[in-house]
């Protein structure tokens, strides 16, 4: 599912899948929708690198199943701007500018300062509780240097912190769906100890604000995370090109 150095297209070797390995769609969800939601989960997570060559061919045997769906996948996916059609067939990952990965920061700070003063009226102890122990795991593996580790009690931080935002199942949907667009480049300055420690201190002020009940220091601390989140991004962006 990914491309050699020399522009070959071949299996995607990390996230190799075979017939036999792979967990066949439920009967409840057409072919079309699950060959959607994988690949688009894929392009997501940074498993493509921007600008990435993917053809139906090798997308379908990586899949295990037939090239319509992968097809119907692909423009779907080129719809919503995450993939883009090549003149000369098929299609390759999108490559987001500067200024549009800023603007999915900019809206995931709007959202999430919104929703913490909702979570800053709703949340009790154990909540409390909780969250600070994602953050403990999180220092622990940091100490260890196991970065994936760090992502993972990271991740868990904010789906517990979303998880106190009630009756509003419209708007949690527009949260995840914006995190998962940053994630796709959030994820590379979370991969290095210092963007993990400075990720894991921003949560720590969070909680604190929390802790304290105060709407307007907890909308504050937020926006401040995910605009030093969106600097660190854009920082290993610029480093990556460089390189």
């Amino acid at each position: 599912m990914v491309l050699s150095t020399n522009n070959q297209p071949r299996l995607y070797t990390t996230l190799q899948k075979t017939t036999a390995q792979l967990k066949a769609p439920k009967k409840s969800i057409p072919v079309r929708e699950w060959a959607y939601n994988n690949l688009k989960s894929d392009v997501l997570a940074g498993r493509f690198e921007p600008g990435e060559r993917l053809t139906e061919e090798h997308l379908a045997s990586g899949l295990g199943v037939s090239r319509t769906p992968v097809r119907e996948a692909l423009h779907k996916l080129a719809s919503e701007g995450l993939v883009q059609p090549l003149e000369s067939r098929g299609f390759c990952v999108a490559i987001d500018s500067r200024e549009e990965i800023e603007d999915l920061f900019d809206i995931r700070a709007a959202l999430e300062g919104y929703a913490i003063r909702i979570i800053c009226e709703h949340i009790s102890a154990p909540d409390i509780e909780r969250l600070n122990g994602f953050i403990d795991k999180a220092e622990d593996a940091l100490r260890r240097k196991a970065l994936d580790e760090i992502f993972k009690y990271n991740t868990q931080f904010h789906d517990a912190l979303h998880g106190v935002v009630p009756n509003k199942s419209r708007f949690k949907s527009l949260i995840a769906d914006t995190r998962k667009y940053v994630l796709r480049y959030r994820k590379d300055s979370l991969h290095y100890l210092e963007g993990a420690k400075k990720t894991i201190d921003g949560h720590r002020k969070l909680l604190l604000a929390i802790s304290l009940k105060d709407p307007d220091l907890c909308e504050r601390m937020m926006r401040e995370h995910i605009k030093e989140a969106k600097e660190e991004a854009l920082h290993t962006i610029s480093e990556k090109i460089r390189t």
